[in-house]
């Protein structure tokens, strides 16, 4: 059979739309899609009779190719993943995972109006500001709150509100990367604020913060090393003393926090990071955190502070472009309530219970789930555990080795990239590490609920299957 004999059995688009799994797929997917998907598979069914010398027209294979273009055509660009990296803040899968309660309260807003920015006491217009704002400074001890879109957004907001057309004083080993190539003095730039640096990478002291101090000083600018540290011969200045010296000269003291840390996490083993509280008592006039890194909420930008400074930020004309939108303002209405009960903020939200818990509960999940993929998989592979390190992750804690139990997995017939891909690109995807050609699984920042879907998934892999 000639190519062109060969080429005539290939089907048109509508003989296919007559087939009855064609037919399966328009009464389940748009007709728009399942066409681009047909009219796909027929092209590249030509170009390898084309190409093949001997190769024949299969209806199975050209069914099963739709299929698989198909599937790929309606799934979500943005879809859940299984974290098994142990990085329990990992930006790129979304930071913070979500609290059930939290989770609910934005299906519950999203799915209907609400009292977003309406006062049912009174009948009139409400600001969206009193969501958070009553429980923001209950749990920090500040005069007054606000929120907006991320954390970038209210240090650039809060330099626009305090020195615009002025200076901002800042140390020089404070002027910080964040993720994502955006720097504070870019950020700072952008503000319209006026970037004065003072001491050096690793020194700064309380005298060169005075010296650089003068009429158009509009703000003297801290920034914790959340993602970071400077270790050896350094010196800052700490926040009381700074705050000390803005009361003495008139400027106003704004630290950003970065973190977010309600809770002092040193009674887990974890290295010391001050609390957003804290930085209020030190008597910051300002501090700026992320509700996404280790409070555990979503992305949003929290501002606590003086109420004549947050007074200023909420008439700001960029309160309006960074404002948080409702599902925002739910979900970390629920989180910050969450805190009222330290105990319950352990256990429901997710990102303080993983990077708490102890060691040997992650330990037993571990042989547990090794115990069942061994029996799934057979001899195809060799499974056991191992101590490792978790990470807490976005930018948080940088200096803590948080001990871990990982599950290893190592194939005669499969490299440790190969199991990576398959399990990356399979269905839910399983983010995983390698280290040593072996495939690690981290049960610190996989749900429970995930389990079964793990050791079913990497089985089959294992087994080829996948």
């Amino acid at each position: 059979m000639d190519t062109q004999d060969r080429l005539r059995q290939l089907p048109k688009v509508d003989e296919l739309l007559r087939h009855a799994d064609v037919k399966r797929m328009l009464e389940a997917h748009p007709r728009t899609l399942v066409l681009e998907a047909l009219r796909e598979s027929i092209d590249v069914s030509r170009a390898r009779l084309l190409s093949s010398e001997g190769a024949l027209y299969d209806e199975s294979e050209l069914l099963a190719d739709v299929r698989t273009r198909l599937s790929l055509k309606v799934r979500r660009s943005l879809h859940p993943l299984i974290n098994a990296t142990g990085i329990v803040v990992h930006t790129n899968l979304g930071r913070s995972i979500l609290s059930a309660r939290a989770t609910a309260a934005v299906a519950d807003i999203a799915s209907s109006y609400s009292t977003l920015e309406y006062d049912v006491s009174s009948g009139e217009r409400g600001s969206r500001h009193v969501h958070c704002e009553e429980l923001l400074c209950r749990l920090t001890g500040a005069e007054a709150a606000m929120a907006v879109n991320n954390n970038a957004a209210a240090v650039m907001m809060a330099l626009a509100a305090l020195a615009r057309g002025k200076e901002a004083v800042v140390s020089r080993g404070q002027l910080v990367e964040i993720g994502g190539s955006f720097r504070i003095p870019d950020i700072m730039r952008e503000s319209g604020a006026t970037m004065v640096e003072v001491g050096t990478t690793n020194k700064t002291h309380l005298a060169d913060y005075e010296r650089a101090i003068t009429e158009n000083t509009g703000v003297l600018l801290k920034v914790h090393s959340s993602n970071f540290r400077v270790v050896g011969f350094t010196e800052e200045v700490p926040l009381e003393e700074l705050v000390a010296l803005g009361r003495r000269r008139g400027v106003p003291v704004f630290e950003d926090q970065g973190s977010g840390v309600l809770v002092d996490l040193r009674h887990w083993g974890l290295p010391y990071e001050p609390t957003v509280g804290e930085s209020i008592e030190a008597g910051a006039d300002l501090v700026s955190c992320s509700g996404d890194k280790l409070l555990g909420g979503p992305q949003a930008g929290i501002l606590v502070g003086s109420a004549d400074i947050i007074r200023t930020l909420k008439k700001h004309p960029m309160a309006r472009a960074l404002r948080l939108d409702k599902m925002t303002l739910a979900a970390l209405e629920v989180t910050l309530r969450t805190y009222l009960d330290p105990e319950a903020a352990l256990a429901e939200i997710p990102t303080l219970r993983m990077i708490t818990t102890p060691v040997e509960a992650v330990t037993a999940r571990a042989e547990s789930l090794a115990a069942a993929v061994r029996e799934a998989c057979g001899e195809h592979a060799v499974v056991d555990t191992a101590p490792d390190i978790s990470r807490a992750g976005g930018g948080s804690l940088p200096l803590a080795d948080i001990p871990t139990t990982v599950v290893r997995v190592a194939s005669a017939s499969h490299s440790a990239f190969e199991l990576e891909r398959r399990l990356r690109l399979g269905e839910p995807g399983i983010i995983a590490r390698i280290k040593e050609d072996r495939l690690l699984l981290d049960l610190r920042t996989v749900l429970e609920s995930e389990e079964r879907v793990v050791i079913e998934r990497v089985a089959a892999v294992l087994a080829g299957a996948e």
